[in-house]
């Protein structure tokens, strides 16, 4: 018999919106599969290895960054997706560059640090500049990102920030790409403009906060060196079936990668699906290709 797919969204992230709205989508575009909401960060007991095949549409905290994907390990069901080593070690951005740098992907600097013993705006202005933009280290979707212009701003943004990790980043002046990658491998490659001139929260989930260039209007030499990058990025953090890669194109052709997201957005408005089109793969292609891994797993066992 085959195995039953569910596909799980909700959690109790800051990301659960976008995850319902994710997890509908694809769960719409799978027939025959079942969508599961959760409400608590936590894998159904129900939920049996001999009969599931899991497919996480998850976004942010313990759905992304490895706490599922661990309590799938442990149970032995089979899922898509990348396992909780990777996811963990992805989720964290400080973590991640530092495994990307040793891997010889070309990142931005940053400076890290917790809330309870933040660094003064000048020691943070002289290492990264006067123009900065302050994140969580651990959460997607652009949740609390925010931008500093000067020490002034930056010193009273330094003393809003909410409890936990965070990092500041210089501003990185440029075009905003990024990558979709199945199995490892580049789809296309998109650019996002943003009128706001900041690619956050609201830019990207509100209709018309951002546009999307799929495919990106770059010449081709600068296309295979980011999608080079992007599948080097993806090999160096263990990822595993899907992720997808965020970089900034330098003006002088230069570029950086500013993190890997390895369960990225499935919206209508999400940029997975942007590139996947790159590569001639339709919305319901892309979530066949997604399940697929964990059927062929859920088979195996």
């Amino acid at each position: 018999m085959s195995p039953e797919l569910l596909v799980l969204c909700g959690g109790r992230s800051s990301e659960r919106e976008v995850s319902l709205r994710s997890g509908r989508a694809v769960a719409a575009a799978l027939p025959g599969s079942r969508l599961v909401v959760l409400d608590e960060d936590a894998l159904p007991a129900w939920v049996d290895p001999a009969a599931h095949a899991v497919l996480p549409v998850m976004h942010g905290g313990w759905g992304e960054g490895g706490g599922l994907q661990a309590e799938l390990e442990a149970r032995g069901v089979a899922f898509a997706g990348s396992g909780s080593a990777a996811s963990r070690l992805c989720m964290d951005k400080v973590a991640a560059k530092a495994r990307l740098r040793s891997a010889g992907v070309p990142v931005a600097p940053e400076v890290a640090f917790d809330v309870a013993s933040p660094p003064g705006a000048g020691a943070v202005a002289d290492a990264l500049g006067e123009e900065v933009f302050l994140k969580p280290v651990d959460q997607g979707s652009s949740v609390g990102l925010r931008r500093a212009s000067g020490r002034a701003d930056l010193a009273a943004a330094l003393a809003s920030l909410g409890a936990g990790r965070w990092m500041a980043e210089p501003l990185l002046r440029g075009r905003e790409l990024t990558v979709g990658l199945l199995g490892g491998e580049a789809l296309g490659v998109v650019e996002i403009v943003a009128p706001s001139g900041v690619y956050d929260y609201a830019s990207k989930y509100t209709p018309g906060g951002s546009e999307h260039l799929a495919p990106a209007p770059i010449p081709e030499d600068v296309r295979a060196e980011v999608a080079s990058a992007a599948e080097r990025a993806f090999a160096a953090c263990g990822c595993r079936d899907v992720a997808r890669v965020d970089l900034i194109l330098a003006p002088d052709g230069g570029f950086r990668v500013l993190e890997i997201n390895t369960l990225p957005g499935m919206t209508e408005l999400s940029l997975l699906p942007d590139s996947a089109r790159c590569a001639g793969l339709s919305y319901a292609d892309l979530a066949r290709r997604l399940a697929q891994p964990a059927l062929e797993r859920a088979r195996a066992r």
